[in-house]
């Protein structure tokens, strides 16, 4: 049964969309169908690797990360199956990460990327099995990188501070850049306060968090003063990468979001907002 399965699964291999791969790249390497060294496993670090069939199945950089993560753990989230994982995957996986981020196209909106520093960043995000700074590092990456004009920033009680990402930093580089900065206790009113302080021109506002905010001044109150002083409908998203339940947006602004977690979905939802389709 099992020989009939690699069988069926190794048919597969060349027709199969690379959403479906990626997310078996565990079972198809604990079932020694993505034996080491194979020829089975140069086409597939190939084929996850080819920039122009990733943007042409509109991968997310996201998307491979969650799949690099999970693959590299060696174990199912909740099955029994177990596997060592292959360098030549892991390789290939780092590298279509890289390549991805090219495929994204800009909304051509003005960012600015808040990190909530005020508590540690090393649990699981709700939604996928990957840690909370794995995702808002993946995440400003992206943006970083993609539209041209995006300020990232991480804050905690009283303090905002802006981040350098440069073009050629990697993703963990700015994973231990978010790491390294000092905690405090949560006010996701302080980017946008910082902004018109700092009379930095936003359209929109992402927040990505594990608390609820404790900060004297409402955040969706100081958006709204924000927009009275510069004239524009800023939005503002708020992710909260731990929670199941998030109420730091206004519900009756149509320019304000809260999630809870962040998945494949999700990272859709905040492209679409921003640029007004939903």
């Amino acid at each position: 049964m099992l020989l009939y399965t690699a069988v069926v699964w190794k048919a597969l291999l060349k027709e199969m969309p690379i959403a479906v791969l990626l997310k078996h790249l565990g079972k198809l390497t604990a079932n020694k169908v993505l034996a080491a060294g194979s020829a089975d496993v140069a086409a597939v670090c190939e084929r996850i690797q080819d920039e122009s069939a990733l943007k042409k199945a509109k991968t997310h950089p996201f998307n491979i990360l969650v799949a690099s993560e999970n693959y590299k753990r060696g174990h199912g989230k909740r099955s029994k199956l177990r596997w060592d994982p292959d360098r030549d995957i892991v390789q290939a996986l780092d590298c279509a990460f890289s390549r991805s981020i090219s495929t994204v196209e800009a909304t051509g909106k003005r960012f600015l990327v808040a990190v909530d520093v005020s508590s540690s960043l090393s649990s699981v995000t709700h939604g996928s099995s990957i840690s909370s700074v794995a995702a808002a590092a993946a995440m400003c990456l992206v943006i970083a990188q993609t539209e041209p004009d995006a300020q990232i920033v991480v804050f905690s009680k009283g303090s905002v501070c802006p981040c350098a990402i440069s073009s050629d930093m990697t993703f963990m580089q700015i994973a231990a850049q978010l790491i390294q900065t000092p905690g405090g206790s949560t006010d996701c009113a302080l980017p946008i306060t910082w902004a018109s302080e700092n009379d930095k021109t936003v359209d929109v506002f992402i927040i990505f968090t594990n608390n609820q905010t404790f900060g004297r001044e409402n955040p969706a109150d100081t958006l709204k003063t924000y927009r009275q002083k510069t004239g524009l409908f800023s939005k503002l998203i708020v992710c909260g990468l731990i929670a199941s339940s998030l109420s730091v947006a206004d519900p009756e602004d149509r320019g304000m979001l809260d999630i809870c977690g962040l998945d494949s979905q999700a990272v859709d939802v905040i492209r679409n907002f921003a640029l007004d389709v939903i």
